[in-house]
């Protein structure tokens, strides 16, 4: 009995303009194989849902199933040649088969002889195939940047959005909830003092749901939603933004001001009180970084904790250890408690010394204002070049459209670091004094002060800290090391010193 190896591979298009499915194939094949005395021994399949992944891993199992059998087998069944294979190079390999591994290629419904002019039909066929293949693919690209140049989107609307069918053609239109949802959390971001973290918080306390299957927003879908120029009524295809035909969900000013706090850095996850560049592991000097874990009790209430860790603990050799936010925060009130003063005099005299601290961060100030006016008027006369390059019919449009937004956006982004900075100026040396009024009266008021106050506070007082086993041990800024008591150890800079003694004991986790 003769023995076969075969593939039957479909697409849902052909498989609707042309009438045959798997399953048609695979009757065709066995029939096949049973009129010539012999049976199927290991049959492939490739179904329309197939992704180009999946397709390769198929194709490759056939091949080394083939080399490794071909003592074996017979022949490779095919329904036609252009089930056998998509383009040139797949083709090679199974006329390889052919003729390496004396392994004949059969096609049951397109049989050519095993002559020179057989094998020239065949390939011919391949090649026929081959162009239809890459054809199509340059028709399906033409017509998706064509859509989109329309204002259309190609597939799947994003997440405040849904594909309605109008008039046998897919449109967009918005999706209530969600498209609520995305206003809340462009509202939160933007102008409230949360991270991404402190912003899915407030989204769950307010009962808003990700969809009905996941009610809590996952932080990832968070950050891409903030980033997408889809909700001011933009879309994206083949690196370009065009605009779109949708409803817009967010003005531009709010957009701005979201793209300039996520580009600056100003709110991460990474910025709760300790984490980041702001604290290093003792061990290792890798930072600290912070996590959020949920906890449901017994009796259903979640509780939610803060841990802090080194991003590196998991390293062979390092100490395992995690450490509670309530934790660290004891030993900073113990530290602020040291700072106290109690004499008129001496508060006279620091708030003085602090003033002319903050003269140095003014005149940084003037700089980077200095420098970002610079880059404004750079970029206003780099948009004049391109609209007259535009005007004299220089670049395409889809060019124009793309380095118009750029600069837009840059534009929108130096402007919004200018106002940051106007208001920063006058602010440096009050916020500093104010620092330390409330390093009077910290035990009051820290554990109800937000994640970026906390930061600003320990980034006036510290200019870093180390977490050491369970410790903090950070480097105070002058001049308010001369606030604290205990016994202390100059370290090599003259503007810093760095202490641990004052702290509270270490408590076990």
């Amino acid at each position: 009995m003769k023995r076969y190896v075969a593939l039957a591979r479909v697409s849902s298009r052909e498989q609707e303009r042309e009438g045959f499915s798997l399953e048609v194939q695979e009757e065709a094949l066995r029939r096949y194989a049973t009129q010539t005395g012999g049976e199927i021994t290991q049959l492939f399949r490739i179904a329309e849902t197939a992704s180009k992944a999946d397709e390769r891993k198929t194709f490759r199992e056939l091949i080394r199933f083939a080399k490794k059998n071909a003592p074996f087998l017979d022949g490779l069944l095919f329904y036609k040649v252009d089930r056998a294979a998509r383009n040139l190079f797949d083709y090679v390999e199974l006329e390889r088969l052919e003729s390496e591994y004396d392994l004949p290629f059969i096609s049951v419904s397109q049989q050519t002889e095993k002559t020179p002019a057989g094998r020239m039909m065949r390939r011919t066929l391949a090649n026929m195939a081959s162009f239809y293949t890459e054809q199509q693919s340059i028709d399906v690209r033409e017509g998706h940047a064509r859509r989109a140049k329309e204002g259309w989107f190609i597939g799947k609307a994003p997440y405040g959005y849904r594909n309605v069918r109008v008039d046998g053609r897919s449109i967009v239109v918005i999706d209530p909830q969600p498209a609520a949802n995305v206003k809340r959390i462009f509202q939160l971001y933007a102008y409230q003092p949360l991270t991404l973290d402190a912003v899915i918080e407030q989204l769950a306390t307010e009962g808003l749901a990700f969809r009905d299957s996941q009610p809590r927003f996952p932080r990832s879908s968070v950050h891409n939603i903030l980033k997408d120029r889809a909700y001011i009524g933009e879309l994206e295809y083949g690196g370009q933004w065009y605009p779109g035909k949708h409803e817009p969900l967010i003005n531009r000013a709010t957009w701005n001001r979201v793209q300039a706090l996520l580009d600056g850095h100003k709110q991460h996850s990474h910025e709760l009180t300790y984490a980041s560049q702001f604290m290093q592991c003792g061990h290792c000097g890798r930072p600290i970084t912070g996590e959020r874990v949920t906890k449901r009790q017994k009796n259903g209430i979640e509780r939610h904790y803060v841990y802090y860790r080194c991003a590196g603990y998991t390293a062979k050799g390092h100490p395992r250890i995690r450490v509670t936010e309530a934790s660290l925060d004891a030993q900073i009130l113990g530290l602020f408690d040291k700072m106290r003063i109690q004499d008129d005099n001496v508060r006279e005299w620091f708030r003085t010394v602090l003033a002319s601290q903050t003269k140095d961060q003014q005149a940084d100030s003037r700089a980077q204002r200095a420098e970002l006016q610079r880059q404004e008027s750079l970029i206003v006369a780099q948009q004049d070049r391109l609209l007259n390059l535009r005007l004299a019919d220089d670049i395409e449009q889809d060019v124009f459209a793309g380095k118009q937004t750029e600069f837009r956006d840059r534009l929108a982004s130096i402007k919004l670091q200018l106002d940051v900075l106007d208001r920063a100026h006058d602010e440096t040396a009050a916020l500093a004094t104010k620092a330390f009024e409330l390093s009077q009266t910290l035990r009051e008021k820290w554990l109800t002060a937000d994640y970026p106050t906390k930061r600003r506070i320990l980034e006036i007082v510290c200019l870093n800290c180390e977490l050491v086993d369970v410790s903090l041990c950070p480097t105070i800024r002058k001049p308010f090391d001369a606030l604290t008591e205990g016994p202390l150890v100059p370290s090599t800079r003259g503007d810093r010193i760095r202490t641990c003694d004052l702290l509270l004991p270490k408590q076990a986790l």
